[in-house]
């Protein structure tokens, strides 16, 4: 049924992919009417997350940011399809790399330095990683999870390595890792989803006591690449800008808990900066600590 389902959905998917900017964005208006006032969609946990976030906000404040968030979410789903089909010089256009960006990794790659890029589910996450891979010398690998149903996963990969891009699953990352010690690449992570609590650090992040994946720090204390947070800031719908800075040149030099802080406050100030490009809808505060949190435990956990 499931295989049934896919195919049906393809040609629709792929019509929408092909569509005109201005098309695409009145269609995104009537997704958004839909999913916001008819169906609310997860509007609850969104509530709720931006009222815990934002304490010193009004309700009106807050509901403001919830109506941009939906309509910026709406935007986002159609425009990842529009990745199927969208031209180099389009995709540059709509997602640029700040010169300044570009000229950080082409400094990193004549210095002959794989790095670690760690980002956040913030603005457009899946158009930033095909600018990297269009206008930046390494080699782009993307940490990411496979979908259960083998045909949409399909569907996913072909979007995200039409540029150039390749993947490596969540579970193989540190091995595939070591594999390409001899290849100058950079590695995306992207380290604000909810771990098991049991095996996260646990920071204070948008005012929650928060679990964060340790796995980046983990791996860039072994490989000790320079540790990159991105960011893909939204400029006017439809245009996203992507910078980039070194938070850690030498992270195995760094004390316990530190590459994790640091790059969860960076994310902290781009979703301050601009809080309805931030993925609003995931239940990221789902999982509790037993235990009360004391300063020493929320650095070095």
């Amino acid at each position: 049924m499931s295989i049934i389902l896919y195919y049906l959905l393809l040609p629709v998917v792929y019509f929408i992919s092909i569509l005109p900017f201005p098309v695409l964005y009145l269609l995104s208006d009537v997704f958004f009417v839909l999913l916001y006032y008819v169906v609310g969609y997860r509007k609850k946990v969104v509530r709720e997350n931006l009222a815990n976030s934002f304490p010193g906000k009004s309700e009106q404040e807050i509901e403001v940011i919830c109506r941009d968030y939906y309509r910026y979410f709406c935007d986002l789903f159609l425009e990842t399809f529009k990745t199927l089909t969208i031209s180099k010089a389009s995709m540059l256009r709509h997602c640029s790399v700040a010169p300044e960006t570009v000229e950080l990794f082409k400094r990193l790659h004549a210095e002959g330095r794989s790095i670690i890029l760690v980002m956040g589910h913030y603005g457009n996450w899946e158009w930033g990683g095909n600018s990297f891979s269009l206008l930046c010398p390494q080699q782009l690998y993307v940490v990411y999870h496979p979908l259960a149903n083998k045909h949409y996963d399909g569907l996913m990969y072909r979007m995200r390595t039409r540029f150039g891009t390749k993947l490596i699953p969540m579970q193989e990352t540190f091995r595939e890792m070591v594999k390409l010690r001899g290849e100058i690449n950079a590695t995306a992570l992207i380290a604000d989803q909810s771990p098991r609590p049991d095996t996260a650090q646990w920071v204070n992040f948008l005012n929650q006591d928060t679990p964060v994946f340790t796995g980046t720090e983990r791996i860039a204390s072994k490989m000790n690449y320079p540790v990159v947070y991105v960011s893909v800031s939204r400029v006017k719908r439809g245009y996203y800008t992507v910078t980039a800075e070194v938070l850690l040149d030498k992270p195995a030099t760094a004390a316990p808990g530190q590459i994790t802080e640091i790059h969860t406050r960076r994310l902290e100030a781009d979703i301050i900066r601009q809080p309805a490009t931030w993925l609003w809808s995931h239940r990221r505060w789902k999982h509790k600590r037993i235990n009360t949190p004391t300063p020493t435990e929320t650095a070095t956990a």
